[in-house]
């Protein structure tokens, strides 16, 4: 079991985010999904994927098709890293992005690779945040991509210290008032936050069960659409694009129903994608004003 350093009182700041830390401290093995979709390139991912699968894998030598899937299932994850830096703006090598939920890593490592920018990864694991540092040591980038046990509610960094900022499939472990506040914060006047995250679709009305299946598989808590919109407009933050991810995520369920590694949690995702209860959302948002 993974001991907390001394540091993490003031880190983790309510038992929520002690029980959200401590899973992944004392259970990283139990995290089959994206380790074993790391080790195809040593790029781990903590999210889910878009795009067009190539479905010839299903096909061919039995023995190696699970192979196949693997790759395939993380050519798709990391196609949704790649589309969500697309977002970034005008990312100079001068400027510093930070990775909200930073996880073992792999975005920020694909953001320096692409900018050549200085990434900031925060994450209220510090298994997560080893576990990266390691990854950078390898990579010869520790003096670019920096992990920090930090919550990232408040995470102590300088104010318009930040160009850019994302979260992955992170959002639905906090508060987004106090998350957007924080970020407005960070963020130089013009800066840029995208945000990729499921949530609950509002016109669909109350949340419906593979929605609430979801929740309790995560021990997370997931906002309605609305919610991001409003903790923004509240924050100084003004979506310049919204998109809905739904249709090109559904085939990414639909391909991980074949994997030796689904964990049964496809068919709500399924299942509320193609009801409406349930959207994968893309929103890039401007800091404006101080």
């Amino acid at each position: 079991m993974t001991v907390l350093h001394p540091e993490a009182g003031g880190v983790l700041r309510t038992d929520y985010q002690k029980s959200v830390a401590a899973y992944w401290n004392n259970n990283p093995n139990d995290d089959r999904v994206n380790t074993k979709l790391g080790e195809v390139d040593g790029l781990y991912h903590h999210h889910y994927g878009i795009g067009a699968p190539d479905l010839s894998v299903l096909e061919g030598p039995e023995d190696t098709r699970q192979d196949r899937l693997v790759k395939e299932l993380h050519r798709l994850e990391t196609a949704q890293a790649d589309y969500l830096l697309d977002q970034l703006g005008d990312v100079r090598p001068g400027d510093r992005l930070m990775d909200g939920g930073s996880g073992r890593g792999g975005t920020s490592f694909m953001a320096n690779q692409r900018f050549g920018c200085q990434v900031d990864g925060v994450t209220i694991s510090e298994y997560q945040a080893g576990f990266a540092n390691d990854q950078a040591k390898e990579r010869g980038v520790t003096d670019k991509v920096t992990f920090h046990f930090k919550n990232m509610l408040d995470t102590g960094f300088d104010a318009g210290s930040m160009r850019g900022i994302w979260t992955n499939e992170t959002t639905m472990y906090v508060d987004l008032f106090e998350l957007f506040a924080e970020f407005s914060r960070l963020l130089e006047p013009g800066g840029r936050y995208v945000v990729i995250t499921g949530c609950s679709n509002d016109v669909f009305g109350a949340r419906s069960a593979s929605v609430s299946w979801i929740d309790a598989h995560y021990g997370c808590n997931i906002h309605p659409r609305s919610e991001y919109f409003k903790a923004m407009a509240a924050n100084s933050l003004v979506p310049v694009a919204v998109t809905d991810l739904t249709p090109t995520t559904i085939p990414y369920w639909e391909l991980r129903t074949h994997s030796e590694l689904a964990t049964g949690v496809e068919k709500p995702f399924l299942t509320s994608y193609k009801e409406g209860s349930f959207q994968y959302l893309m929103i890039a948002a401007d800091k404006v004003g101080r």
